[in-house]
């Protein structure tokens, strides 16, 4: 498998060499050549391992040991039961996928925990250190850290918004001591992080002399690991081969979605992709209007992992509607700039927006129809998904992460607040460790410098 650049500007690469690097040279973000096609027979019935290992084994072809790598990762140990992502049927033909059962209690536990051990795994063939940058909205960090925490020649510098994630979030990442992870609390907003990562990725003499790398979904293979929990739900969902099924995915940095897209490029029978927005809806303007509009700041929510205004995966899925054209893909997003695309077909995808009331609402609906408490991201979904559901077409809907991690808002919902795994109850009282910076890329800079490996 060979990978380029969106923008066009980048050499091709195979997957060995861009798992470390992040963002191309040129700013863009890697992608396939093509998309490889499987045979759906031969991938049902397998276990979550073997799947996993089917599907990555196509994305990454260089990786030496891939199959013990993969089945080190996904063990009941890690995710707490052997199927690792385990579908619950609420009702005939509506499904709630759980993505949310691995160290942090979110989603991205399933590409992180992969990603941590191919780059150390990586990093051990070459003997090389790294230094890991990323933004986190609320998951994304604790997940990457959790993943990372530890590991030798690996040093994460983690930026999220201060005072903009739930506590429960925030005491995830603050809480850990280790030596090589690194909390930046940013004045700002997400969007201030994530232009901060890709600001710091565009000094590529900065990011060669400290060997910068990434834990967010513009990496490649987070977006292939989230590819497998599609196929999975699929089968679980389905007992024939030719049966579409739609999928409802809350939607902020548009990785996960994305990955929904590869997954029915490589001849998954997907009928919709329901994309699901809070109050930060940039991408269901798209989706309705074809205008990608970005805004200048994300406004603060009560689902507040999706409180982004510029979604970083987006570029990956435009670069494949202008027909792989990474000239006209650079024009839009290195001058961040509007674009209008209305008269490009957007086939597959329907969108829809949740306010705070709504999630409130369809929080206590699932709870009082289903016995299910979710998590107010997932009750985004859930609520557009519902409003797009057709007859005799499954909707799979993907949960991102656990209650326990917003408990304000379901106390708001239901009155009492959730249930907590083992272990976290007292998460919030544990000591803290982080440092707060402005929101400029220098500073990140000058903490790096002092701190790297």
């Amino acid at each position: 498998m060979r990978y380029v650049s969106t923008r066009g500007g980048a050499p091709v690469k195979r997957f060995s060499e861009i798992l470390l690097e992040g963002l191309a040279p040129d700013g863009g973000l890697y992608v396939p050549e093509s998309f490889p096609k499987v045979d759906l027979a031969r991938f049902r019935g397998k276990s979550y391992p073997a799947l996993a290992h089917a599907i990555l084994s196509q994305f990454m072809d260089d990786i030496p040991g891939l199959e013990a790598l993969v089945g080190r990762t996904y063990t009941k140990e890690i995710f707490g039961s052997d199927d690792v992502t385990p579908l619950k049927t609420l009702e005939p033909g509506l499904h709630l996928l759980g993505l949310s059962n691995g160290p942090t209690l979110a989603f991205k536990d399933i590409a992180l925990q992969l990603l941590g051990n191919l780059f150390e795994k990586a990093l051990e063939q070459k003997n090389q250190t790294l230094n890991i940058l990323g933004a986190t909205s609320g998951d994304t960090g604790s997940a990457a850290e959790y993943a990372l925490r530890g590991k030798r020649n690996v040093n994460v510098f983690m930026l999220s918004p201060r005072g903009r994630m739930s506590a429960f979030q925030s005491a995830q990442m603050y809480s850990l001591q280790d030596a090589n992870i690194h909390n930046l609390a940013v004045e700002g907003v997400f969007d201030d992080c994530q232009d901060m990562v890709k600001q710091v990725n565009a000094d590529a003499a900065f990011k060669e002399k400290y060997r910068i790398g990434a834990v967010n979904s513009i990496n490649w293979a987070r977006v292939a690991a989230q590819v497998v929990y599609y196929f999975k739900g699929y089968f679980e969902a389905t007992r024939a081969n030719s049966q579409e099924v739609s999928f409802a995915v809350p939607s902020g940095n548009f990785g996960n979605i994305y990955a929904g897209f590869v997954a029915r490029a490589m001849g998954l029978p997907v009928h919709k992709l329901i994309l699901a927005t809070n109050e930060n809806d940039v991408l269901d303007e798209f989706f309705r209007s074809g205008r990608y509009r970005p805004r200048k700041a994300a406004v603060a929510t009560s689902s507040p992992s999706m409180d982004i205004s510029r979604a970083s995966n987006f570029e990956r899925y435009v670069y494949d509607l202008l027909e792989e054209d990474g000239a006209k893909v650079n024009k839009i997003f290195a001058s961040g700039e509007e674009a209008d695309l209305s008269l490009i077909p957007r086939a597959g995808f329907v969108s829809g927006r949740s306010t705070h009331a709504e999630r409130i609402a369809t929080i206590k609906s699932v709870h009082a129809r289903y016995g299910v408490v979710i998590d107010p991201h997932t009750a985004d979904g859930v609520k557009v998904g519902l409003e797009h559901r057709e007859q005799g077409v499954p909707l799979v809907c993907m949960e991102t992460a656990l209650p326990a991690k917003f408990a304000d808002t379901i106390r708001e919902a239901l009155g009492t607040a959730p249930a907590r795994r083992a272990g976290f109850e007292r998460l919030e009282e544990l000591p803290q460790r982080f440092k707060v910076l402005k929101p400029e890329a220098e500073v990140v800079k000058r903490y790096i410098e002092a701190h790297a490996r």
